[in-house]
This record gives C-alpha cells, sequence and structure tokens, in this order.
C-alpha cells in the first residue's frame, strides 16, 4: 500500500503531466511542468546512472544523457496505460544511456571484481548445464555461487561492456589470437540488461500473471505443470500468458522500437 506521501507525489507528478501532454496549455506552463517533474525525477536518474560508473565514462555526462532520456519519458508518457510514471520512465532513461555508450563505441572499463565473479559464473554456469542438464537460472548460479542475484545480474551485463582490445591479440592463457578462441553468441547473457529493463514493467503487473510469467520463463515449467501448480486450467494459463505478453509489450513496445 503506498504511504500518505508517495500518494501525494504521484498526484503532483500527474498534474504536472497532465499539463504537458495538455494540447492548451500555454508554452510557459508547459516548460515550467518539465521543469519541476525533471528536478523531482533526477534521484532516479541519479539510482540508474550508478549502475553504469566504472565503466569508462564520466558520471556527470552519463546524468546528462540520463536527463535526456527522463525528457523523452515526460513528453511521451500516456497516463491511459495505467503504469506509474517512474515506472516508464525507467526503462527509457537505461535505454538512452545504452545506446550512448553504443554510440561512442569506447571501450567501457569493467571493476575488477566484476572481472573476477564473471569468470566464476562462467565456470559454474558450465557445471550447472552439465548436472541441469539445461541452462541454470540466475537464482541457481547465486545460490552456487553464494552471492545476490543483483551481483550476477551486474557481472553478466558488465561481460558486454565494449572491449578494444585486437581480436588477433594472444588472449591470457592461449597462444592463440582472441578471436580464434571464441565462441558462440550467449543470448542469455545478452539478454541480461533487457531483462533488467522489464523489472518495472513485471512489478507493475497483477500477482496472478506475474507468478505465472515467472514460472514459465524463469522456472521454465511449461503450461500444464503451472497449470497443476496453482489448481487452474491449462487453457486459463494459456489466456492468462498471453494477455500478459500482451501488456508488456505494449508497455515497452515503444522503447523496444528505438
Amino acid at each position: 500500500m503506498s504511504t500518505p506521501r508517495a500518494a501525494a507525489k504521484d498526484y503532483h507528478d500527474a498534474e504536472l503531466l497532465a499539463t504537458v501532454a495538455d494540447p492548451d496549455a500555454t508554452p510557459e506552463d508547459v516548460a515550467e511542468a518539465r521543469e519541476q517533474l525533471v528536478k523531482l525525477h533526477m534521484p532516479l536518474v541519479a539510482h540508474i546512472v550508478r549502475r553504469f560508473t566504472d565503466r569508462g565514462e564520466p558520471t556527470d555526462d552519463l546524468m546528462q544523457v540520463g536527463s535526456i532520456g527522463l525528457l523523452k519519458a515526460i513528453d511521451r508518457f500516456d497516463a491511459s496505460r495505467g503504469a506509474g510514471f517512474a515506472t516508464y520512465a525507467t526503462p527509457t532513461i537505461i535505454g538512452e544511456i545504452k545506446r550512448h555508450f553504443r554510440d561512442r563505441g569506447w571501450s567501457v572499463k569493467v571493476p575488477r571484481r566484476l572481472q573476477d565473479l564473471g569468470i566464476k559464473i562462467r565456470r559454474t554456469r558450465e557445471e550447472l548445464t552439465n548436472t541441469l542438464g539445461r541452462s541454470p537460472t540466475v537464482a541457481e548460479v547465486a545460490e552456487a555461487l553464494g552471492v545476490d542475484e543483483d551481483d550476477v545480474l551486474e557481472a553478466l551485463e558488465s561481460a558486454q561492456a565494449y572491449s578494444s582490445a585486437s581480436l588477433e591479440a594472444p588472449s591470457e592463457h592461449d597462444s592463440r589470437g582472441i578471436g580464434d578462441s571464441l565462441g558462440t553468441e550467449d543470448l542469455e547473457i545478452s539478454l541480461v540488461v533487457d531483462r533488467e529493463t522489464l523489472r518495472p514493467a513485471l512489478a507493475a503487473l497483477e500477482p496472478r500473471q506475474r507468478q505465472i510469467l515467472v514460472m514459465r520463463f524463469f522456472g521454465h515449467k511449461t503450461q500444464s505443470e503451472i497449470a497443476e501448480s496453482l489448481g487452474i486450467s491449462q487453457v486459463h494459463v494459456s489466456r492468462l500468458l498471453s494477455k500478459t505478453l500482451a501488456e508488456l509489450r505494449e508497455t515497452l513496445g515503444e522503447d523496444a522500437s528505438e
């Protein structure tokens, strides 16, 4: 349940966002409303930027890029979708920062602890894959290593950092070129940031919808197994899944098309 303070903030946000979207509002009123919204939500930008620090880009630059994402979210927000503004703005801000790194194309500095954890994660994933006969979930990897799931996600995300090393250069433990030792692309790792982007959207779902989605895609359960576990029909599970995925596509579709 939201606190009175949170409810008051949401109401203030709604008033300001309504002014921004009002075609009859004066340019001065719209500019003032946008400025107030930016000030109110800069802590959110700062929180997101902290995830990307120590990766070769100045924090001030990332704050500026995150602010651009915040402004885009303010101008594009549609209250009829039902999601709160912060929930909508988070993936927009993250997407803007990700695009900044892609556009710069510079080598990204990855903290040593994440490099070391990334090595352990790769080994653990291989061991668990052999043991389980399938790719392990993030939760299973975290449990095996005795670390938080957030640490695993952060290390996997960092594994996508740009590297300026030549593919012809020898690797640390092999005389062959790095390019010669590269394997196939790990699709699960490449989707880690997108999974993180989904978190606010998932949190906005109804509890039953969220539970079914997690069981299906993170617990690797079949629709029949989910139906048996929840005491409902497989057809009902299928309908709820279709409805949930449609809502997620609607919520995130605009940012995904950028």
